[in-house]
């Protein structure tokens, strides 16, 4: 009987995510579409969530999408919770989808529509459109043809196996204990998220309900608990995004841990007083589903007056960091009322690059700090800043196309040319950090470690980054042109040690002092440390090209170009002494670079 009920569980999520993976795939990304534009109006996002999930079949992808939409900073968090709202009622609707496995036919015409007629037939639709069929579209077609069938074998194998339990007093005594309205609420939370789907527990409390012991005594307390055990996966999916992202995860938690506490508390303080005569009343499939409706809808349109106080409730419980605070705030500034003003409105994109280049330079630092000390929560906080270095080059692209289409002056369409040069730039230094961390998650992963001496010369060139870097972003926020002027000589002698690395790893290789598998790490890092000082080298050079008459200011990022002139053979003879590998190396310690003021 047990063993007949999980398989009758897995049939039935496992349909249940063909059906919604198939829905997904025909309809493309117009369901993220639709998701992130119609939202303009609370009403509008609980109408769009509920019907998404319907199509889906799963409020946790809806919200998961939300999540994504939310960290990604394309949707404010009020936005999301309307859509979360309308996600809570349209999970509902699987419950009335799986009431059809309950039809049966007595004969003649009646017979047609038995589940068992109508899952076969679809069945077999779906198996010619999946096996036969050329396009794509029909295909997934199929997959939502057989994802229905096996969702409804699933409900009529957990039917089949429960069945038997009408008559088992252990089982009615157990029902009887859920009754209880705590215990009832508790049984439902650890079901759900034990199944990490409201529909799935919902679907297995039908199942039960056609053993015609269960009432509406013991049903209703476990379906307020269902909400709140459906909140662990979308919780969990939350993990690693931003504040905003846990916030929109929090939304959906604290919607239907609302609607338990106040619905729970409310109809049992009625019903301590009147006494209702319905608590007795045995539940059908479709008195669970029109109870769980009834719920959600209820829940939702209680909570919809009070979308601001809810998200002032989230941002409370969750609160911003200083740097969080400074990181909206950067985005804040484009303002699209500004864009008709293109001088206001590049001083911002000025200011807001700048902001970009703070946080790369400390994200190139993080990263090179995991060479010499790895620890996976550094690890997971590059990868967030990478996440938002994007976000900035998203945020300052769009605005920066808005203006192109201003008239501007030809002094505005080349600094625009140097801003959307740089950009680029940065964001690309960027993705070399997040690559560098990714190697050391790779040495600490296989248990692999450099040799002291190539780590003592690894050193060495991370000093010269860190250097380049800060004098870049510098030189940038300040247009200082004598300050970028150190960044070319800088550039050439952190290529000359990269080259002069590889060689001494190639002689360590022939010793036998270093393996061959870390040895392409460390020739990986050394790649990305000369590519991050040719795009620092790229910054400079359109920024000193950004008052020629020169409409492409961006050079080739592949190297960094020797120069001319008396003070870029100063400088490359002042850094080609300060980081010669036989007078530094064993004395430069990884450190954390000084703050850019």
């Amino acid at each position: 009987m047990v063993l007949s009920l999980l398989s009758g569980v897995a049939m039935f999520l496992y349909g249940m995510l063909l059906m919604g993976d198939g829905l997904k795939m025909v309809a493309g990304n117009k369901l993220e579409k639709f998701l992130y534009k119609m939202t303009n109006t609370p009403l509008k996002g609980v109408a769009l969530g509920a019907g998404v999930t319907c199509v889906i079949q799963s409020s946790s992808a809806t919200t998961v999408m939300v999540i994504g939409f939310v960290n990604s900073m394309m949707m404010k968090l009020r936005q999301a919770i309307s859509i979360i709202m309308g996600a809570n009622i349209g999970t509902s609707i699987t419950g009335w989808i799986l009431c059809l496995s309950y039809i049966e036919g007595t004969g003649g015409w009646a017979t047609v529509l038995s589940t068992a007629t109508i899952s076969a037939i679809v069945a077999v639709v779906g198996i010619v459109l999946r096996m036969f069929s050329k396009r794509s579209v029909y295909r997934n077609i199929g997959n939502i043809m057989l994802g229905f069938a096996i969702l409804m074998m699933g409900m009529q194998t957990m039917s089949g196996a429960v069945e038997p339990l009408r008559e088992n007093a252990t089982f009615i005594s157990l029902l009887t204990m859920f009754s209880n309205p705590l215990m009832g609420i508790l049984v439902g939370i650890a079901f759900t998220a034990v199944l990490q789907s409201a529909s799935a527990a919902v679907g297995v409390l039908q199942a039960l309900s056609v053993t015609g012991i269960l009432t509406f005594a013991s049903a209703f307390p476990i379906v307020l608990g269902i909400g709140v055990g459906a909140a662990c996966p979308v919780l969990i999916s939350s993990i690693g995004a931003n504040k905003n992202g846990k916030r929109t995860a929090l939304i959906y938690l604290v919607n239907d841990l609302f609607g338990m506490i106040f619905w729970g508390t409310a109809f049992y303080a009625a019903n301590a007083v009147l006494h209702f005569g319905f608590m007795d009343q045995i539940m059908t499939p479709v008195s669970v589903a029109f109870i769980n409706t009834v719920f959600r809808v209820a829940t939702v349109c209680v909570l919809f007056p009070f979308i601001p106080k809810l998200e002032k409730l989230v941002c409370m419980l969750v609160k911003d960091t200083q740097e969080d605070l400074e990181e909206e705030a950067d985005l804040e500034l484009l303002e699209d009322r500004l864009i008709d003003y293109p001088a206001l409105a590049m001083g911002q994109c000025q200011r807001v690059i700048s902001g970009m280049a703070k946080k790369v330079r400390k994200n190139v630092n993080r990263a090179m700090n995991l060479l010499n000390d790895y620890q996976q929560e550094r690890f997971e906080k590059v990868q967030r800043k990478e996440d938002l270095i994007d976000k900035y080059e998203t945020k300052l692209g769009a605005y920066l196309m808005k203006l192109t289409k201003r008239e501007l002056a030809t002094a505005q369409s080349r600094q625009m040319s140097l801003y959307l040069s740089t950009i680029s730039d940065f964001e690309r230094i960027g993705d070399h950090a997040a690559n560098i961390a990714y190697m050391s998650q790779e040495l600490q992963e296989s248990k692999m470690s450099f040799t002291s001496e190539a780590l003592d010369e690894l050193n060495v060139v991370m000093e010269a980054v860190r250097e380049i870097m800060n004098t870049t972003a510098k030189a940038f926020m300040n247009g200082n042109q004598d300050e970028g002027s150190k960044v070319a000589p800088l550039g050439v002698v952190i290529t000359n040690l990269c080259d002069e690395l590889k060689h001494n790893h190639v002689m360590r290789l022939g010793s036998g002092a270093c393996g061959l598998e870390q040895g392409t790490v460390f020739n990986d890092v050394l790649n990305s440390f000369t590519r991050i000082a040719a795009h620092c080298a790229s910054i400079i050079s359109a920024m000193q090209k950004a008052g020629e008459d020169n409409e492409d200011i961006h050079i080739h990022d592949s190297r960094v170009y020797a120069g001319e002139g008396m003070a870029y053979y100063t400088y490359f003879t002042k850094y080609s002494q300060k980081y010669d590998l036989k007078n530094q190396t064993g004395h430069v310690k990884s450190m954390e670079a000084e703050e850019i003021m």
